[in-house]
């Protein structure tokens, strides 16, 4: 067949109606839908010779670095055979790409190929200047170095279950390198292809695995963004303990009257480094005020207020205000204030339904007033948890929550989360963006996981932290109430000992981002110190160690396996183009980290007769803007499916995986959504709450033919009486599935639990409609032969005959 290049402007036209195509409901398109009309195309790069211009850009190229450093991305002229080419150049070396997303046909052979012009490209820890496909080293032209006039690269590779691939015009490639390199005339060229065969599976019921830990539904909560402030705990008030000077920079708090009578205190500050201070004239009202506040008509607020100053600032009035009309407003007068700080009570009836509201805390009086903090939330508070959350945290019933972090941990002070809440001092997060108000630390941490039923699991800190630091802490909440401090913990409220038994030593030390990072020959000698000293505290503990796939995971297990329970590993993945892709990778990384411990097993001796369980305490998607705050990501249906995948994975991986912990839960890449006044299960949390309550926990064996769904059965218990069988399709269309379960007879309904929808963007957001939901049929259609919707995550369960108990 004779091969034609095709217009790029035309092959974004054919792609886009196929996809409007797919999407129409009652349209039917054949697998892989649009893709047939790609056979034979030999340009499937969108504007592979950069011609056309998106303003200063490529149209559909976009500059992309992947490690920091300087790095200059140009369109030049002259190309190669036209106006134009594009080039990367670095004088200390870099490593980035000219980027675009190509949609492809599935399970077919490719060429990629171009032009590379160099000027002084030095490899250096990377490779030279080079076309690849993100995300698979294979997949990668020969690299040109030095300096060399236009130069032909090429590579041919299998596309597998990839409808889309990110196409990277690379000077680097994992490491840096120096110099100019110019690109032109990219290609993608099909070369071969055929459809996969009619997805078949085959179920062997007898063939049961190691049952799943409950622990595989784990969470983990940060002091990041608004996975607590502003998400779970009920506070209504930024910064309510005055980190941040009342009217500079980012203060939410702005002066009321002339912004000069408001001054930052430092002489007997309440608590922190320095208090607000108002100086009054007798004459305009002067204080402060914090906007923004939403309130629900109706509906009551409380708090309280610590105030010191002269009896002639007499009264402060504490208001709600939601407008400028008279009577918008609900005023606490608060009188009796000495120059010794005081707790003083607030409660509010909201009369408008705002997301404008403000609390103003002003005196018309003489002489001065001081605010040490201030505190509002909704009065149908729980122990102070937004009830809301908490509900949807039931809801995902997750067994057991890591906190405090993450990169938090390794530079937090526990000891400044406990003792009177409003006297905790705030601070800069020391890892993220913002303020750590320290209003929720280790008791409120524990009162939320006995609110919700789940068991606690604490990181130490091994950062900027050591060992008495962490012994304090296991001693403060496992010790006995006699031991020093236990007699703190029972001073702070509670007498009994919690007994939490999961402790992590550190997080992610491996990381240069991670505070007291250090080198992995002396933090093997650190978690050991660790580990031994608070195993000799409290020998019931289990302890997990900080883990990476690779050199430090391997040395770690080597030299420190009799001092770990568990070890840590971590993944997140990216957004793909297509959507077999996208959803794929995040199975592919689970079974990536389970083969390389059963290589570790196989070839570290102390391993052999005692193997160690991974603790995967972080796992997710991460990629989009933060529309909830910061690392807020809004979830989608495709990503649902991809949880989905991943969790059959976890069946599948049973032996190797004790503990996963989705990260995180609220708001920050999380799985549940909040606004200030709503929350919602997002479309993640919506498949981790459904497989949490309705799939199965003793995995049996599915083979087969099973492209592109990924299909998992497990039974419901070890009582196997009831059978659960979960399928993803990842694709536009609706697939026939054959089921073979040879001895197991099949029934011909079963209940089945149905994730679907027509767009794989759909998403749910607070105080809206779900556009992602659970739908359950008690009697659907099941079998040998089974209709699977697109876009879909369908969970069947069945009862079946006494020979399986």
């Amino acid at each position: 067949m004779e091969h034609r290049t095709r217009p790029a402007g035309a092959m974004a036209a054919l792609f886009a109606a196929g996809l409007l195509l797919a999407a129409l409901p009652g349209c039917k398109s054949g697998a892989p839908g649009a893709a047939d009309e790609f056979a034979g195309v030999t340009q499937f790069i969108q504007n592979g010779s950069f011609e056309e211009m998106d303003g200063e850009r490529p149209a559909g190229w976009r500059p992309r670095r992947w490690q920091r450093g300087e790095v200059s991305f140009d369109v030049g002229s002259p190309g190669r055979t036209g106006e134009r080419c594009v080039s990367i150049s670095s004088e200390a070396g870099a490593d980035a790409s000219w980027v675009t997303s190509v949609p492809v046909r599935p399970y077919s052979r490719y060429r990629l190929s171009g032009f590379i012009k160099t000027e002084n490209v030095v490899a250096g820890t990377g490779r030279g200047a080079l076309i690849n496909v993100h995300g698979s080293e294979a997949w990668r032209t020969p690299p040109v170095t030095g300096t060399e006039d236009w130069t032909k690269v090429e590579v041919e590779f299998d596309a597998g279950a990839n409808d889309g691939l990110e196409i990277t015009c690379l000077l680097g490639g994992w490491g840096r390198s120096a110099g100019k390199a110019m690109f032109d005339d990219i290609e993608l060229s099909w070369l071969s292809g055929k459809e996969p065969a009619p997805p078949r599976a085959a179920i062997d019921a007898e063939r049961a695995g190691q049952p799943m830990s409950k622990y595989i539904y784990g969470q983990f909560i940060e002091h990041l963004g608004r996975c607590i402030y502003q998400g779970i705990w009920a506070e209504m008030l930024e910064d309510r303990k005055f980190f941040l000077p009342v009217g500079e920079g980012e203060s939410p708090w702005k002066p009321v009257g002339e912004a000069g009578l408001v001054r930052m205190d430092k002489v007997r500050a309440f608590t922190g480094e320095h208090t607000p201070r108002v100086t009054l004239g007798g004459k305009a009202p002067a204080g402060i005020a914090q906007g923004e506040l939403a309130l629900v008509e109706g509906k009551e607020y409380v708090g309280r207020i610590v105030l010191a100053g002269d009896t002639g600032a007499v009264p402060v009035n504490a208001s709600l205000v939601w407008g400028e009309e008279p009577g918008a407003r609900r005023t606490v007068e608060i009188r009796g204030i000495t120059t010794a700080y005081k707790t003083f009570p607030l409660a509010f009836m909201a009369g408008a339904s705002t997301e404008s509201a403000r609390l103003e805390i002003v005196s018309a009086g003489r002489g001065w007033f001081k605010i040490g903090t201030v505190s509002v939330m909704p009065a149908d508070n729980v122990e102070g948890f937004r009830p809301d959350v908490l509900a949807l945290l039931r809801e995902l019933d997750a067994p057991i929550y890591r906190w405090p972090g993450g990169n938090f941990v390794s530079g937090y002070d526990w000891r400044d989360g406990i003792g009177d809440r409003d006297r905790r001092p705030p601070r800069k997060n020391p890892a993220w963006l913002g303020v750590e108000h320290n209003d929720v630390g280790v008791h409120e941490f524990l009162d939320l996981m006995r609110l919700i039923g789940s068991e606690p699991y604490i990181t130490v800190n091994s950062g900027l932290g050591d060992v008495v630091m962490a012994l304090d802490e296991l001693e403060y909440v496992n010790g006995a109430a006699g031991t020093r401090m236990g007699k703190l913990r029972a001073a702070n409220g509670r007498a009994e000992p919690w007994g939490v038994k999961y402790w992590a030593i550190g997080n992610e030390m491996y990381g240069s981002w991670q505070l007291g990072h250090m080198p992995l020959a002396d933090y093997v000698r650190k978690h050991t110190q660790f580990a031994v000293a608070m195993k000799e505290m409290d020998p019931s503990i289990k302890v997990v160690a900080v883990g990476e796939v690779g050199r430090w995971s391997e040395t770690m297990l080597a030299e420190a396996s009799h001092h770990m329970d568990l070890i840590s590993e971590h993944f997140y993945v990216q957004e793909k183009p297509g959507l077999l892709g996208h959803v794929r990778q995040m199975p592919d990384a689970v079974r990536r980290i389970a083969e390389a411990h059963r290589k570790y097993r196989a070839e570290i001796p102390t391993l052999r007769p005692e193997p160690v369980p991974v603790a995967l305490d972080e796992w997710n998607y991460w990629y989009g803007p933060h529309v909830y705050g910061e690392l807020g990501t809004q979830y989608f249906l495709k990503d649902a499916l991809g949880v989905a995948a991943a969790l059959h994975e976890f069946a599948r991986q049973s032996d190797v995986f004790d503990m996963a912990n989705y990260a995180q839960t609220v708001n920050v890449i999380g799985a549940i959504k909040t606004s200030k006044t709503a929350a919602v299960l997002d479309s993640t949390g919506v498949v981790l709450a459904l497989y949490r309550e309705r799939f199965g926990t003793v995995p049996v064996e599915v083979t087969g033919s099973l492209e592109p769904l990924d299909v998992m059965a497990c039974w419901k218990d070890e009582a196997k009486s009831e059978l659960t069988v979960s399928i993803v399709n990842p694709t536009r269309r609706p697939v026939t599935l054959r089921i073979d379960a040879g001895k197991l007879k099949l029934p011909r309904t079963a209940r089945l639990y149905l994730i679907a929808g027509d767009d794989p963007q759909a998403c749910n957001v607070p105080g809206e409609p779900m556009a992602v939901a659970v739908h359950e049929t008690a009697d659907a259609p099941f079998g040998k032969k089974l209709t699977v919707p697109p876009l879909s995550i369908s969970l069947y369960s069945f009862g079946v005959g006494p020979q399986y108990n």
